[in-house]
C-alpha cells in the first residue's frame, strides 16, 4: 500500500490475516538504517490474526523526501492515522480500534512517542529502543561519546538521502530533554506497554536505554508495563522466535476479543 506523508510517497507492506475480519492491526517500526525490518515479525503477526503493516519513513531505501528524526515521528503519526481511514479499513476489514505500534530500536523510540501523542493507539512496544534524550544529554555532557555517534552513524548513510551525521547529531541534541522516553510515563500510564532490552547489544545497552526507563515507568507507574531482557544483540539475532512470542502474548493480552 501507499500513503502521503508530507509531500512524500510512501510505500508499505501490509500483511493480512486470514478470516473476515475485522482484524486488530499492529504497525512495526524499523530502526536507523533499517538493515532489520523485523518482517518476520510482521509474518509471525500475520499468523496469529494480526494484520501487520511494515513501511519505510521518508528517505530511506529509495522513498521519496529526506531522512530525519523528526520525518521518522512524522511518518509514524502518518501511517497509524492512514489506517484508521474510512476507506483503508473497509477495504481490509481492520480495526481501528485495535490497533498496537512495535518498534525496533529509532523505531522503538517512535513507538513510545507516536502512542503518547496519540491516545488511540491501543497498545504499544519498544524492542532495543533508542533514547534519544538520554543520548542527547550524554553527547552534550561528553565530546568522545559525540564523536563515537558522529562517526558510527556516518557509517549507516548509505540507504538514506538528504541528511549527514552531523545534522543527526545536531537534530538530537536540539530536541534534547523533549525527546526523553522517560517524559511519557504521564501520558503512557493507561496503555499497555511492553518494554524489551537487549543485554549483549552496544547500540542500546540496557543499563543505558532499558532498565532506567522500566524504573521511570514503574515509578510513576504505568501499570500496564512489561519487561524483558533478552541476552541477545541488538537486532534479536538469535532471539527471533521468542521475540515473537513476546509481542504476541502481549498484544494478545490486551487487543484480543477476549481481552476487551
Amino acid at each position: 500500500m501507499t500513503f502521503q506523508s508530507g509531500d512524500a510517497t510512501l510505500v508499505g507492506v501490509l500483511h493480512l490475516p486470514a478470516g473476515p475480519g475485522p482484524h486488530p492491526v499492529v504497525v512495526v517500526l524499523h530502526g536507523f538504517p533499517g538493515n532489520e525490518r523485523n518482517f518476520d515479525l510482521a509474518q509471525a503477526l500475520r499468523r496469529a490474526g494480526y494484520a501487520a503493516l511494515v513501511f519505510h519513513y521518508r528517505g530511506s531505501w529509495g522513498m521519496d523526501g529526506s531522512w530525519s528524526w523528526t520525518h521518522v515521528l512524522e511518518d509514524s503519526a502518518r501511517v497509524v492515522a492512514h489506517l484508521r481511514e474510512p476507506e483503508v479499513v473497509a477495504a481490509h476489514a481492520l480495526d481501528p480500534y485495535r490497533l498496537a505500534l512495535v518498534g525496533h530500536s529509532a523505531g522503538g523510540f517512535a513507538a513510545l512517542m507516536t502512542a503518547a501523542a496519540d491516545p488511540g493507539v491501543a497498545a504499544v512496544g519498544s524492542v532495543a529502543g533508542f533514547d534519544f534524550g538520554k543520548a542527547a544529554a550524554a553527547c552534550r555532557g561528553d565530546p568522545a561519546i559525540r564523536a563515537a555517534y558522529l562517526h558510527d552513524w556516518a557509517g549507516e548513510l548509505l540507504p538514506l538521502r538528504g541528511t549527514s551525521a552531523q545534522a543527526l547529531v545536531d537534530e538530537m541534541e536540539e530536541a534534547g530533554e523533549r525527546w526523553s522516553l522517560a517524559r511519557l510515563a504521564p501520558r503512557l500510564a493507561g496503555r499497555p506497554v511492553l518494554l524489551i532490552g537487549t543485554g549483549r547489544d552496544p547500540v542500546t545497552p540496557a543499563d543505558v536505554h532499558h532498565r532506567p526507563l522500566v524504573d521511570a515507568y514503574l515509578a510513576h507507574p504505568v501499570p500496564g508495563l512489561e519487561h524483558h531482557v533478552f541476552h541477545t544483540d541488538h537486532a534479536l539475532s538469535d532471539h527471533r522466535v521468542a521475540l515473537a512470542r513476546t509481542v504476541i502474548a502481549f498484544l494478545d493480552r490486551h487487543l484480543t476479543d477476549d481481552a476487551r
